[in-house]
């Protein structure tokens, strides 16, 4: 039987408020927007993973490097024995995605699918890297093809034909390279006006779990303001929220991820915080986790 998000909390949330990843001036924002998301979004129980506060230096083209190794490495001891419940997590940089779809791999096999929400792909390496952070390589790493220190274990890596690129609009050249010879499926987001188009890639993946990466840029930051790196022409809210409902009544959720949540300090945080959480709520109202 499926329940809605809003009906019955998650049974366990793992919050990773990595900045390091980030290329952004104001990166540590992102701390705050993962303790902020943390106390906004449902959860049974809690686990925190500790993050070194302090910077690190820049290592094999690579910024932080030091810093994400260890993150990872508390990230992976942290999934131990976690069980058959769904993985949720909320960072903090996508850089926190690495642990939990590694885990969701493992877990799935080819039976996974992963749908990656985001402006940008995430595809870049440390070579092709205009800003050496590591959350535009995310992606490629999850693949098998990123820093040494950073990649899962080989029965634990992504293949490029589970993965669908939803909303993805800012796009590297090398980037768009690796895409087109992969053959990544796309969605964008015109297409996903209907969420039918989203389920349908999906589909021919043939998985039969889907692990969500929600990096918040994909939303229009005409809407959802509290973001180090917006894009124009993105989805809105409700659309966001139609395709995760289209996907979770789907397919079983294997995990979801929440990251790149940017509030801006002071009382005037983002010029509107109360519409920015009543934005996050509508999104994950609704979205089926059982």
């Amino acid at each position: 039987m499926k329940h809605t998000y809003s009906a019955l909390p998650l049974e366990h949330m793992l919050v990773v408020p990595q900045w390091q990843g980030s290329s952004a001036v104001d990166a540590r924002r992102l701390v705050a927007g993962a303790h902020w998301l943390s106390a906004l979004l449902p959860a049974v129980r809690r686990t925190f993973v500790s993050v070194d506060a302090d910077p690190a230096p820049d290592r094999d083209g690579v910024r932080q490097l030091d810093v994400l190794t260890r993150t990872l490495a508390a990230s992976r001891q942290a999934l131990e024995g976690w069980g058959e419940a769904a993985l949720f997590t909320v960072g903090g940089d996508c850089g926190v995605e690495l642990a939990p779809i590694a885990h969701a791999v493992g877990r799935h096999g080819d039976r996974l699918a992963v749908v990656w929400f985001d402006a940008h792909p995430d595809l870049n390496t440390p070579d092709s890297s205009p800003s050496g952070g590591f959350h535009g390589m995310v992606l490629r790493t999850v693949l098998g093809q990123g820093p040494a220190a950073l990649l899962p274990p080989p029965g634990q890596r992504l293949s490029a034909e589970r993965l669908v690129l939803a909303g993805v609009r800012s796009i590297d050249p090398a980037e768009q390279r690796f895409i087109d010879s992969a053959r990544i499926r796309r969605v964008s987001v015109d297409r996903l006006d209907e969420p039918s188009a989203l389920v349908a890639a999906v589909a021919e993946t043939g998985a039969t779990h889907v692990y969500i990466h929600i990096d918040l840029d994909v939303l229009d930051p005409e809407q959802f303001t509290a973001l180090s790196f917006p894009e124009p022409e993105g989805l809105s809210p409700a659309r966001l929220r139609a395709a995760l409902c289209a996907l979770t009544d789907a397919f079983p959720l294997a995990g979801l991820g929440i990251t790149e949540h940017a509030p801006a300090p002071g009382p005037e945080a983002d010029g509107d915080p109360a519409g920015n959480d009543r934005v996050l709520r509508e999104i994950f109202a609704g979205v089926s986790v059982g």
